[in-house]
């Protein structure tokens, strides 16, 4: 099958699930609901979810059965959007091409619509998936790790904690790669790669995967993680050129800590680029059922939005 209709065959499961799922806007009190479902349904590709579906198929299990529980880290994902865009922290107006949650609703009910997801995603792990018990509690705790301080989290404090401060440049031999290189990977491995590692290990974990598929598979997620991120950065800057060809992305406004920002454009396409590379070759035991999560490895390095 080619990609593009497996992700849209995918992302339209997951959309008519999470409708299914989550309360309507009537229910009451609406505004809640309403705040919730705007972000939720504005446009998203639905990859961390996928993810985890790939990841069950590759190890030869039935992703439907994982299906309510993939979509729990596309509520957390939400969640963590509306927070990001806050004044408090990113600061953005917009999100996929329409106004941030905090600017149709208010920064209060965005907060709480935040806080609704995170918690609607933990109530729907705890539901009945047909799992072992012992194994969807262990699904429920990695989940609940990559989500908190130690996971997204962390990144995201990481990636305040350095914004807008003056760093030392990564050429500067007194300390500046040492200092930006820890940095850099912390605040990618935890504020993007976190997510993208659990979804992988929640697919391997559901499908009855073996020590050796899980380790291959937790690699995997780790480096497209990380090349995501790197991708994102360098699609930040290059989408938003002012006339006279100033790099004005969000980012470099507001002086993030990323790769392109701090090693220049070509040594963070390099960088991206060995990572899919490398994520690719973990996936050789799984032979010809990681077809899909090779195709999902480069089209995270080719994709432009």
């Amino acid at each position: 099958m080619p990609l593009a209709d497996y992700l849209a065959g995918k992302k339209r499961q997951i959309d008519s699930f999470l409708d299914k799922y989550l309360p309507s806007e009537e229910d009451f009190p609406p505004r809640i609901h309403k705040a919730m479902r705007y972000t939720l349904f504005a446009g998203g590709k639905r990859l961390r979810p996928i993810l985890a579906m790939a990841a069950c198929e590759a190890v030869g299990g039935e992703d439907e059965k994982i299906l309510p529980l993939a979509c729990s880290l596309e509520l957390i994902h939400t969640y963590s959007l509306i927070h990001d865009d806050l004044p408090a922290m990113d600061n953005d107006d917009f999100r996929r091409g329409q106004a941030a949650n905090h600017k149709v609703f208010g920064e209060d009910i965005a907060i709480l619509a935040g806080d609704a997801l995170l918690t609607h995603a933990f109530l729907l792990l705890s539901q009945d998936s047909g799992l072992e018990p012992a194994l969807q509690l262990r699904i429920i705790r990695e989940v609940a790790l990559a989500a908190g301080s130690g996971g997204l989290i962390g990144g995201q404090v990481a990636d305040i904690q350095t914004t807008n401060r003056q760093l030392p440049p990564a050429g500067d031999k007194k300390g500046g790669a040492e200092i930006l290189g820890p940095l850099l990977e912390y605040i990618h491995t935890h504020k993007t790669g976190a997510m993208f590692r659990v979804a992988l290990r929640m697919g391997a974990l559901a499908a009855g995967a073996g020590e050796r598929q899980l380790q291959a598979l937790t690699s995997y997620g780790e480096r497209i993680g990380l090349a995501f991120q790197i991708i994102d950065d360098i699609l930040d800057i290059e989408s938003s050129t002012e006339e006279m060809g100033k790099p004005q992305g969000s980012d470099m406004n507001n002086r993030k800590l990323t790769y392109p920002a701090s090693w220049g454009m070509s040594a963070a396409k390099r960088q991206a680029r060995t990572l899919i590379e490398h994520a690719r070759q973990d996936l050789a035991l799984f032979r010809e059922r990681a077809a899909i999560l090779l195709e999902l490895a480069d089209f995270i390095l080719r994709r432009r939005s």
